[in-house]
């Protein structure tokens, strides 16, 4: 009887350290909440924008085209959301570094409080030269069909999504700025 639960416990010790070995993850060089530049889902064909009521920081209502004419990355964010935050100061860098006539970052806060909640977070942090933009009525998420924050859109410019991106990212990374100038034709 000794034997056999001996046998018993080296069988089950194996297994489990087997089983274990099979299940453990190896550690990633990438942050979890850093999503890879292969996680752009291409939209084809292009999905023209839904109409939604944004507002910039002061409440003057922005007009149904301010997402056209250029290139446009259209950030989903709120300020309570930690995948978001941390990659906001990357979004203002790639707006510094790529924004022009044929490119643009709008940072799409989805906050309910609205620019009481965002305007505090921006000057804590230091964020100036991010175009912001507040959806107050709080439709996009539904609208915009959204699993979840931070989602990003690509835009043509005709203001149709012909990508997303699902995820937190390093906007302003090498092979980030080398797919968006890619798509912009060069520039």
């Amino acid at each position: 009887m000794a034997i056999a639960a001996a046998v018993c416990a080296v069988l089950f010790g194996g297994t489990w350290y087997a089983m274990r070995a099979l299940l453990t993850v190896p550690a990633s060089p990438v942050s979890p909440s850093v999503v890879s530049l292969g996680a752009f889902k291409e939209v084809s064909p292009p999905k023209p924008l839904p109409a939604l009521a944004w507002t910039d920081l002061d409440g003057a209502p922005l007009p149904a085209d301010a997402v056209r004419g250029r290139m446009t990355l259209l950030n989903v964010w709120a300020t309570w959301c930690a995948p978001c935050v941390k990659e906001m100061p990357a979004l203002e860098r790639l707006q510094t570094q790529l924004g022009g006539p044929g490119f643009g970052v709008v940072a799409l806060s989805v906050d309910r409080g609205g620019a009481h909640q965002v305007k505090p977070f921006l000057e804590k942090t230091g964020l100036s030269r991010l175009p912001i933009a507040l959806d107050m009525p709080g439709a996009a998420m539904q609208a915009l069909e959204l699993r979840g924050l931070p989602t990003t859109l690509l835009l043509d410019a005709e203001g149709r999504e012909i990508a997303r991106f699902e995820g937190a990212a390093e906007w302003d990374g090498p092979a980030m700025v080398a797919e968006l100038r890619k798509r912009m034709g060069g520039v």
